[in-house]
């Protein structure tokens, strides 16, 4: 090999390789002690397998392909890098592999090195483990190619049918359902508009035999008011006095007829448009599709002293008073009542009351007309006709008004109750949030604004915002 710019023949001088600690110059043999015509320079003992003197090896690179980031070729056997087979630091031959260490070592590793107290194996064995290795893996991966080939042979070409069909019965049932609920709704439309209308008949028909009656009742006070003035006006003292009998008879026959009186039988009933499928339809879709919640406040005006409001908006119960309220007019004194902030007058509202935690409360609506103070039934939800309550008592749960009790039978004790209650409608329902189950409703003509209410007996409730 010549350098740049020497002609053939020329004497060349020594080329130098660096080696950490041993030097090359060419020559064929190494030469430790020899000077070295370059600076020392520190090369890791890991690159050093990299380096190649042999100028067939040489890799050339092309500018033009790094030009094109992303065309990237690989490999797709291992790459060959030459393994040096002797010991660096002693010159033997690497026969042993340290299992501690890791790494090929030389039998004067293992006699004097620091691997001497590790243990050790033959290096022809360790490579033997590896080969078994290396077999097994390949004998994994051969059957996980084959699983993989059969799911992609067998199983998915099988789904796409399958798929296909399930889709068809989904759709199918689906349709049916619907169908099957629109014929529910269409038959209960029919009924209760025939229902309806006949009310409405009934209702129209007394409003004209009334309208008949009292218009032949008013011809007859006509006509005896007219006789009474003729005899008043036209009759001398003996006629008068011969008439007396006559004008005893059309008065008694005036005090036949009575008064108007207001008839309920005249007003439209709005029973006869009372569905139970309706009502359970409306109610399942409006806690279905209405997820806002009226943010509802506790009224620590009205607090009972057995409740105390956390730091986490509880409402929290205790057998002693925990603390000195304010008597003022619209507190509870005896029972563990409290009110909310907000009151309803018209609309549709729903709230939510976390219960998890309660074996002992009432929930439910008021109004702001209930006695504050007292152990009455007055004051007490439930046993009064101004409060409309569900309640729960250990396991018993029921629905109260006016001191009438209706038992409510459940398989679980739910961890929030929900209240809707429709003021137009004079709809209240008491449902199950995570379930949209109804747990009891009821029909109330509400005549004043009413106000959430709540009671707890035992531990805490808090509101769901």
């Amino acid at each position: 090999m010549s350098l740049p710019g020497s002609a053939p023949g020329d004497p060349q001088p020594a080329l130098w390789v660096i080696t950490g600690s041993r030097g090359w110059d060419g020559s064929g043999k190494l030469d430790m002690d020899a000077p070295s015509p370059f600076a020392v320079e520190w090369i890791p003992e890991d690159a050093l397998a990299a380096l190649s003197l042999d100028s067939s090896k040489e890799e050339t690179i092309d500018l033009e392909d790094l030009s094109s980031p992303g065309q990237i070729e690989v490999q797709q056997g291992p790459v060959d890098f030459p393994v040096p087979d002797t010991c660096r630091e002693h010159g033997h031959r690497l026969s042993l592999f340290c299992c501690q260490e890791h790494k090929l070592i030389c039998a004067q590793c293992k006699r004097l090195g620091p691997c001497q107290s590790h243990r050790s194996k033959p290096a022809e064995e360790r490579a033997s483990q590896l080969r078994n290795k290396i077999v097994d893996q390949c004998e994994k991966l051969q059957l996980q190619t084959a699983g993989i080939e059969k799911y992609l042979s067998d199983a998915l070409p099988a789904k796409t049918p399958r798929v296909a069909s399930t889709a068809r019965t989904a759709r199918e049932m689906i349709i049916q359902r619907l169908n099957f609920i629109r014929t529910m709704c269409d038959n209960e439309e029919q009924r209760l508009l025939e229902e309806i209308h006949a009310e409405e008949e009934r209702a129209q028909q007394g409003i004209l035999t009334q309208r008949a009656h009292w218009t032949e009742a008013t011809k007859k006070l006509s006509a005896i008011r007219s006789y009474l003035v003729d005899m008043l006006t036209k009759m001398d003292d003996l006629s008068l006095i011969v008439s007396e009998n006559k004008m005893e008879d059309r008065t008694e026959e005036a005090e036949g007829i009575l008064e108007p009186q207001e008839s309920e039988k005249l007003n439209f009933n709005m029973n006869c448009c009372q569905s139970p499928l309706l009502n359970r339809l409306w109610a399942l879709s409006v806690l279905c599709y209405t997820s806002a919640c009226e943010s509802l406040t506790f009224d620590e005006k009205t607090m009972s002293p057995l409740l105390t409001l956390t730091e986490n908006n509880s409402l929290k119960f205790s057998l002693k008073k925990v603390k000195d309220y304010p008597d003022g007019r619209e507190r509870f004194d005896h029972w563990p009542n409290c009110l909310a902030v907000e009151s309803f007058q018209k609309g549709v509202h729903m709230w939510k009351v976390n219960v998890e935690t309660c074996g002992a409360y009432k929930l439910g609506v008021t109004y702001r007309s209930i006695a504050r103070k007292g152990s009455g039934n007055d004051a007490r939800l439930g046993y009064n006709p101004v409060s409309w309550i569900f309640s729960r008592y250990d396991k018993d749960f029921r629905f109260s008004h006016d001191s009438q009790h209706h038992p409510v039978e459940l398989l679980k004790s739910p961890k929030q109750v929900g209240i809707l209650v429709d003021m137009d409608a004079g709809e209240l329902i008491f449902f199950d949030p995570f379930s949209c189950i109804i747990l009891y409703s009821h029909q109330a003509k509400f005549s004043a604004p009413i106000c959430p209410v709540f009671a707890v007996a035992d531990e805490s409730i808090s509101l769901e915002k």
